[in-house]
């Protein structure tokens, strides 16, 4: 049987040329496997919930508490699909699974992201996958934000309310762009089945594409090498087979994980759909994105209201702070290899201290990050009397530009330390080497 398949589909080749491929062995490398084995967990629970779910934002009875036959007590179809999905055996848990999976991908995806930026595993010739790993982080929070839409409770209105906002304040073809995307102004009867087309269609697609090119690369390009690889094999590939070896470790990883997204969503929920309550025009005080938005929030919390005309379209402070500031920090991030001034290609990953300026920069790309996190706490903080409502804004803005600052040099400081210590340890070590000699 193994030489009949092996001459119609030449299976000694794949083996030869995939199966048997080495994976480096440290554990940091099994943050990309984390990413993929919860964009797995994601499509299989999205499938069960799909067979139970009615993407229409038509008015039906709700037949949880009908009313009477004078005055039925009409939701949308989808917020009820959603109490349907609850009051299911393990549907509720099964929307924890899937919620917080999503959460961990995207935390993966960022960890993943910063252990290649501080090893120095971006550099040439691998600046294409870090740009497709960037697109792939983006689309997964687009997918995540257009999950959040479809129980279609209070709280998903309100926050569609505020994305469909934030896109209609694009100037000159804002309104047009925001009709287009929400099937209609808001809140439209097409907008749930066009935002559901997006979560389930388009956006896995993407994810799904974008996952098959970055292993493909990676297969052919190789993973970075850790550094001890230098000393047994130099410019050699070190690692187990894929086959024999890796395989088992990542089965073994992804029932672990399996394991703790269950154990952690047994005893966490996640947003309770009935308490929030069918869509309405009651607004909910202080609504906030999830952490990987947070940021973005907080720098809107912060930029002070304001409007201008230029060329008959209209700049404001909601356009600055929710396309503009993270555009620029997403096109920042995608320069990143093109700061690089290596023209060699690049085979082990480096040791951040050896890279100060590189390492400082991203600790305090992530304090800035952190600060504006903190800002979209800014009622809250307010409400604790930690800030006023006179001097809320100054002291973030100061924030904003002190605490990265700080972090850039206290990293450095750091840093210098660190190299001092190490010249410091080879000193001793070539003096009691002189002195055995």
């Amino acid at each position: 049987m193994n030489q009949w398949l092996d001459e119609r589909l030449h299976l000694s080749r794949l083996n030869d040329k995939f199966l048997r491929k080495a994976f480096p062995v440290h554990h940091s490398f099994f943050l990309g496997e984390i990413t993929l084995f919860s964009l797995i967990i994601l499509i299989l629970t999205g499938i069960l919930l799909a067979l139970a779910y009615e993407p229409s934002n038509s008015m039906i009875v709700n037949s949880f508490d009908p009313g009477t036959a004078d005055k039925p007590n009409l939701i949308p179809a989808a917020y009820h699909s959603a109490l349907k999905i609850n009051a299911m055996p393990f549907g509720d848990m099964l929307r924890r699974i899937h919620h917080w999976t999503a959460n961990i991908m995207i935390a993966a995806a960022v960890v993943h992201m910063m252990r290649i930026y501080f090893t120095g595993a971006f550099k040439k010739p691998r600046e294409i996958n870090w740009w497709i790993g960037l697109l792939l982080l983006i689309f997964a929070v687009f997918t995540a934000v257009t999950g959040y839409a479809l129980p279609y409770d209070n709280y998903a209105y309100n926050t569609l309310k505020v994305i469909y906002g934030i896109v209609a304040s694009i100037p000159w073809v804002g309104e047009w762009v925001s009709q287009a995307a929400f099937a209609g102004r808001f809140p439209g009867e097409g907008i749930i089945p066009r935002v559901y087309g997006y979560h389930i269609m388009l956006l896995p697609a993407i994810l799904i594409a974008l996952t098959g090119a970055h292993l493909l690369i990676m297969i052919k390009q190789k993973h970075t090498q850790p550094q001890y690889a230098k000393r047994i094999a130099y410019k050699k590939i070190v690692g187990v087979p894929l086959l024999t070896q890796q395989t088992p470790i990542m089965l073994l990883l992804a029932l672990l994980f399996a394991a703790i997204i269950v154990l952690f969503s047994a005893f966490i929920p996640v947003h309770p759909v009935e308490f929030f309550g069918p869509p309405s025009t009651t607004p909910i005080n202080n609504i906030k994105p999830d952490w990987y938005l947070l940021w973005v929030f907080g720098a809107l919390a912060i930029i002070p209201s304001f409007e201008f005309n230029f060329l008959g379209g209209v700049i404001g402070s909601e356009f600055t702070g929710a396309m503009i500031l993270p555009t620029i920090i997403v096109l920042a991030l995608f320069a990143v290899p093109m700061l690089d001034r290596s023209r060699e290609n690049m085979y082990y990953a480096e040791n951040p201290t050896n890279h100060p300026v590189r390492l400082a920069a991203g600790i305090a790309f992530l304090a800035l990050l952190i600060v504006w996190s903190v800002a979209g706490y800014k009622p809250e903080l307010i409400s604790a009397n930690i800030l006023t409502t006179a001097n809320a804004n100054t002291i973030l803005w100061i924030a904003t530009f002190l605490v990265p600052a700080l972090a850039y040099f206290a990293t450095l400081g750091i840093v210098r330390g660190i190299r001092a210590l190490r010249e410091s340890d080879e000193r001793d070590r070539a003096a009691f080497s002189h002195a055995d000699d």
